[in-house]
């Protein structure tokens, strides 16, 4: 008797262990800036005047909507330390595990300007311009790369180790392009839009620790949240994702915030 309740009690708990890790939620946010949206700064473009001079080429350092107020490229993702556990990996990320991910040389700027990549993909580096560039990628845990693209040019590089913060890109002969590339074993990172939202989609239920960065400031630690003002040590904050939607709504940040030190 005691043997068959222990075996009902095991299948039980195997239920549940699969149910559990069978659930999976969405995180949305939108990081808002907290006062008069700046205009765009026009970038100093002194070479290849008369290609790149063309376009309207600006700071993209800080890229707030005027509409809006959103704040594009601030960077999102479950943080895991060394010894940590890691997150359970959605069946549909399979499908692009070992996919391309693009970063073009375009109109003189690199596009996406923060690009996210797990170590299972291969960065397609491509020059769609007229005129030859230069992709300078600054690595600690994979080798670095400073490579020419040529004109229509297009090339190739694996990063197998995770890089624990995000890597420079910037161009050599064209000083003013610069540029960011995530590299993570895990898939669930994302940038906002030029609307300031971002999502990560089918993340296991659980908590977890999520990490904010921006260029600017690098780590976000100061927001106003839900009315309330937060500080997240180092940008990081521990979240509770349910089955379903986790929406954070606006998550407010001070001009002074991206303030260059």
């Amino acid at each position: 008797m005691h043997r068959m309740n222990y075996l009902l009690l095991t299948c039980l708990l195997l239920v549940t262990s699969v149910s559990n890790a069978a659930e999976w939620g969405d995180l949305t946010a939108t990081f808002v800036y907290d006062g008069k949206a700046p205009a765009a700064v026009k970038a100093k473009v002194d070479k290849d005047v008369a290609f790149c001079g063309t376009f309207n080429v600006v700071d993209e350092s800080l890229v707030v909507n005027q509409k809006n107020g959103g704040v594009a490229n601030i960077l999102s993702y479950i943080y895991v330390s060394r010894s940590g556990k890691k997150p359970a990996v959605h069946p549909d990320y399979a499908k692009t595990a070992s996919s391309d991910v693009k970063v073009d040389n375009g109109k003189c700027r690199f596009e996406p300007h923060v690009t996210v990549l797990r170590t299972s993909q291969t960065l397609l580096v491509t020059n769609s311009d007229t005129v030859g560039h230069n992709t300078n990628i600054t690595t600690l845990s994979n080798p670095g790369q400073n490579i020419l693209v040529p004109a229509d040019g297009e090339l190739k590089l694996k990063f197998p180790a995770e890089e624990r913060v995000p890597v420079s890109v910037a161009c050599n002969i064209h000083p003013w392009m610069k540029g960011w590339v995530v590299m993570k074993e895990h898939p669930y990172v994302a940038t906002t839009d030029k609307d300031g939202t971002l999502s990560i989609k089918n993340i296991p239920v659980g908590t977890w620790t999520f990490q904010f960065w921006h260029e600017r400031p690098g780590y976000v630690t100061d927001v106003t949240i839900g009315g309330k003002k937060a500080s997240w040590r180092r940008g990081r904050v521990e979240l509770t994702i349910k089955a379903g939607k986790n929406d954070l709504g606006d998550i407010k940040l001070a001009p002074s915030v991206f303030v260059e030190k």
